[in-house]
């Protein structure tokens, strides 16, 4: 599932106002505090990002410090491990949804899919999907942990259980950076009315491009700043 791109906010010399809108500006280290929290909406706003993307204790935060700005909440569930039970998982989402989550990025149950679970790793993903209806969900494979044979085999999982994207990593695990590789053989797999998501080790423009020209349309990522202007940045 593609969404349609906010209206850019107004030119400003130096900024990709057109890349801004495709990037959920991320925010999840565990030390995060409200100060940084609120700065993330502050650039978000500034920058015309997409989204803020946040653990769901910060979701009531983002959502008041968003009042009044096209700029979505996205919340990531489960996170970083994936490892929760279905029931777990749905809850978390029903509230973040409850406290203002525009957007929900779950974790994939890895050990469930390694384990040859498949109807419970489908289960996990359609419980999140119907958590929070009219909102899109994205599933987060953990790339770095699977097979490609893994990978596609849980892009069709996503894709049955009507998840609207497919997102590489969490930047939490081994292997965490999104590659081209990654990105088309998604891409593939999914077809091209689903969003495919690229995340971990997304930090300058050059980065960026090559991930949407591989068939990303949504970038995460927590140097949006940097990316947007030209810049590199640090960390997820």
């Amino acid at each position: 599932m593609t969404e349609a791109l906010p209206t850019p906010p107004g030119t400003q010399a130096g900024i990709d106002r057109a890349l801004a809108a495709r990037i959920d500006h991320t925010l999840l280290k565990p030390e995060a505090t409200a100060t940084e929290i609120d700065r993330l909406c502050q650039e978000a706003r500034e920058y015309g990002f997409w989204s803020v993307c946040v653990n769901s204790g910060w979701v009531r935060r983002a959502k008041a410090q968003l009042q009044g700005s096209p700029v979505k909440v996205c919340c990531v569930v489960g996170f970083p491990l994936g490892a929760m039970d279905p029931e777990s998982k749905a809850f978390e989402t029903r509230e973040a949804v409850a406290h203002g989550a525009d957007e929900i990025d779950m974790v994939l149950n890895v050990g469930a899919l390694k384990s040859g679970d498949l109807a419970l790793v489908e289960q996990d993903i359609r419980g999140v999907v119907q958590a929070a209806p009219g909102r899109i969900t994205k599933v987060i494979l953990e790339t770095g942990l699977l097979t490609d044979e893994e990978k596609v085999q849980t892009c069709l999982i996503c894709k049955a259980a009507g998840a609207g994207f497919v997102k590489t990593s969490t930047g939490f695990a081994k292997g965490s950076a999104a590659t081209e590789a990654d990105i088309a053989l998604m891409r593939k797999a999914v077809g091209p009315d689903m969003g495919v998501k690229a995340s971990g080790g997304v930090r300058s423009l050059a980065d960026a491009q090559k991930m949407l020209a591989a068939g990303a349309t949504r970038i995460g990522a927590s140097s949006g700043v940097a990316i947007v202007t030209g810049g590199v940045g640090q960390g997820y």
